[in-house]
């Protein structure tokens, strides 16, 4: 810290309204007094699998009040992005300041976020627009030492979805599985895929299970944040969106559902929103202040 003062530390819940689904993110709104190293503990300290910290914005970045830069830290380490502390910080806000157009200054970019009522839920709902998603094979080599460390049989991926990293704020290597089955048999050599992910800068390694046109179950392993499983990833979800209609699996313009954090007893439901003509994606959900 750089000073004596304490930041008041926020719990709160994404991509569920209720507080005990969803995924847990750290949220101090004023990190103003605070250095890398003091982040970094609380967020140690935290152990949710990410944390965001804010501080002004870049001059002219947005409206005073309404833009903040944004960083995130795991209980290991900052990372440039992650979507479900963005929900959870802009929901914080909203609860705050009221529905509200806001914009946050990341490591990855510049990320516009929407907080509205939910009708659904009675509460906020916050809507991230990714910064331009990209993708990139992943090599035969890799991909063997990731299932490897996975413990999947090569024949226990889903041929439609093929193996790739994509990129929408952070890295992620997507896996496709045959079978809802093979995706709830988690279990994988944690040293062993942490190395492969530090080598390759990937953040999560998304494993995909298609249940129908338009409904995904997802789950993410998070070694290299020292967490073995995030409940639920929003820039993960913007990253297979894009990669999902690269690869031709969903029209251009859609309508995404993905269900996460059912296998950790923490359900989640991340909304993904493509439009045609415009590369980013929109990842939306609820939220939910965790009691103290």
């Amino acid at each position: 810290m750089t000073n004596d003062t304490q930041p008041e530390i926020l719990r709160y819940t994404a991509f569920s309204a209720d507080p005990l689904g969803g995924n847990p993110a750290g949220v101090v709104l004023d990190a103003s007094g605070l250095d890398d190293a003091a982040m970094l503990a609380i967020a140690a300290e935290l152990a949710y699998s990410e944390s965001a910290f804010l501080t002004a914005p870049p001059e002219g970045l947005g409206e005073p009040g309404r833009a903040f830069t944004v960083r995130y830290f795991s209980p290991k380490a900052e990372v440039p992005f992650c979507g479900h502390a963005t929900v959870a910080t802009a929901i914080a806000l909203g609860e705050r300041i009221g529905p509200a157009e806001l914009v946050f200054a990341t490591r990855a970019g510049t990320v516009p976020v929407t907080v509205a009522e939910d009708p659904a839920s009675g509460g906020l709902r916050a809507t991230l627009t990714s910064v331009e998603p990209h993708s990139e094979p992943v090599g035969e080599k890799d991909l063997a030492e990731a299932l490897a460390a996975l413990d999947w049989p090569a024949g226990d991926l889903d041929a439609a979805i093929v193996p790739g990293i994509a990129f929408a704020g952070a890295r992620h290597l997507v896996l496709g599985a045959a079978t809802r089955e093979r995706l709830a048999r988690l279990s994988y050599d944690f040293d062993r895929l942490t190395a492969l992910m530090e080598r390759l800068d990937l953040t999560t390694v998304q494993l995909v299970w298609r249940a129908s046109e338009s409904v995904f179950h997802v789950r993410d392993p998070f070694p290299v944040g020292g967490v073995v499983e995030d409940p639920a990833t929003g820039a993960a979800a913007a990253a297979f969106g894009a990669y999902a209609r690269e690869l031709g699996l969903v029209p251009t313009d859609s309508v995404l559902t993905l269900h996460q954090g059912e296998d950790l007893g923490r359900p989640g439901v991340l909304t993904v929103t493509l439009r045609a003509g415009d590369p980013r994606v929109r990842v939306s959900g609820a939220g939910a202040r965790i009691p103290a």
